[in-house]
């Protein structure tokens, strides 16, 4: 149980009318939708406003098993030590908004954390630029018959009893394994990035993942590798080997963005506590919430990376690699072979390397996955808010899509640089 249960917060419970409100049907998309929505009554009736970790747990806990729909970044181990770590030091309070049926029982759950900046109250994902994706964690078969009429009572409901002006819910997955995203059938728009994707079917043969030709040219490149005393490819699970990767990965990581002229994330407050934290958190099933791969040597430590993974995904979060002279045998993809088959091997279907769209995702990732954002005002400056947000993401969306747009903007972030 996390230290803010202590805390004696009140829990906002508001139910609702069999009635929704007209100013979220009417942004449902097309006027057929509208009269399906007004002709459905929803599951919804219920919804519950946690100001802190604890008083949430229990239901977080439960709605996070592979008998519901949720990604691997909205476990409460990982948010829970994120929002200790980075969300406290942010200002930032918990927001986190369940939805129950008439007999109570949970349906979803929304970890969104509320900041309050320019007289504007907004609530995000929890775990902000550490996600690579996020979701509302959902009852598996309430998400397969979700309607509009239940994300208008949703919505309906934390409007009237929060404080809250915008929901600004980025990242957010067209579909997650073998779901649609229910929240997509909010107003939406493309987010900033795509996610490259590749996509893996069991049995498969080893070349419809990565090419024969991309292999010989990686085993060639790893027989170099090969003949360094100790050369190993690992998964860590021993806390010892756990601590000793984050050692090096801190040290080496802010000299590989320093080339790059990129700021060290990882220097922000709080930051390496949270990943330290999430790398030694279990996770039911076996392994953490933050799970790294090795390239080692007796001499020295290669390369690493570390992602999310949920039984059927594994996602990219960090890497980098040596900056000795193994650096020019191409390590980091080296690994990458590595990870891809053993994920492969144990049947996952879908593998990822983060959002954006560097060269190295595309050697293996070949298609790509859209997310989207959400700006839902909750009141009248929220919908001056949410307009703004809008357009900036539009903008940001237009520059990364356009060549031209994006050279100009790295050269000029060379320059301040």
């Amino acid at each position: 149980m996390d230290d803010d249960s202590k805390k004696s917060h009140p829990t906002n419970v508001i139910p609702l009318q069999t009635g929704f409100s007209m100013t979220l049907t009417a942004a449902i998309k097309s006027r057929t939708a509208e009269a399906t929505a007004w002709s459905q009554p929803s599951r919804i009736a219920f919804v519950d406003i946690f100001d802190n970790l604890g008083q949430a747990e229990a239901i977080w806990r439960t709605l996070e098993d592979r008998q519901h729909f949720s990604t691997p970044f909205q476990r409460f181990d990982f948010l829970a030590a994120w929002q200790r770590q980075v969300g406290e030091r942010e200002n930032l309070v918990p927001a986190i908004i369940v939805a129950r049926d008439a007999e109570q029982r949970p349906l979803l759950l929304l970890p969104l954390a509320q900041k309050h900046e320019h007289g504007v109250r907004t609530a995000s994902f929890m775990g902000g630029k550490h996600t690579t994706f996020n979701m509302a964690l959902w009852d598996r078969e309430f998400a397969r018959a979700a309607t509009a009429p239940d994300l208008d009572a949703l919505i309906s409901g934390v409007r009237t009893r929060s404080e809250l002006d915008v929901l600004a819910l980025h990242q957010q997955p067209l579909h997650w394994h073998d779901l649609p995203n229910p929240m997509s059938m909010l107003p939406h728009q493309a987010s900033v990035n795509d996610c490259p994707l590749l996509t893996m079917e069991p049995g498969a043969a080893p070349a419809t993942r990565i090419s024969n030709s991309f292999r010989r040219r990686l085993n060639g490149k790893e027989r170099k590798l090969q003949a360094l005393p100790g050369y190993r490819y690992y998964a860590a699970t021993a806390d010892s080997d756990i601590e000793r990767l984050l050692d090096w990965f801190m040290r080496v990581k802010p000299l590989r963005m320093a080339e790059q002229k990129l700021p060290n994330v990882f220097a922000e407050p709080g930051v390496e506590d949270f990943i330290r934290s999430a790398c030694m958190a279990p996770v039911a099933g076996g392994g953490h919430a933050i799970d790294i791969h090795a390239l080692e040597c007796d001499e020295e430590i290669i390369a690493i990376f570390a992602g999310a993974s949920s039984g059927y995904r594994f996602s990219m979060m960090f890497n980098t690699y040596t900056m000795s002279e193994h650096a020019r045998h191409s390590p980091g993809m080296v690994l990458l072979r590595h990870i891809v088959d053993r994920y492969a091997e144990l049947g996952y279907r879908a593998f990822d390397l983060g959002i954006g769209s560097d060269d190295y995702k595309r050697q293996f990732c070949k298609s790509d996955e859209p997310i989207f954002d959400c700006f839902i005002p909750l009141s009248l400056r929220g919908t001056v808010a949410t307009a703004a947000m809008s357009r900036i993401n539009r903008a940001k969306h237009m520059v990364k899509h356009n060549p031209a747009l994006l050279h100009m903007a790295q050269r000029l972030r060379g320059a301040f640089s």
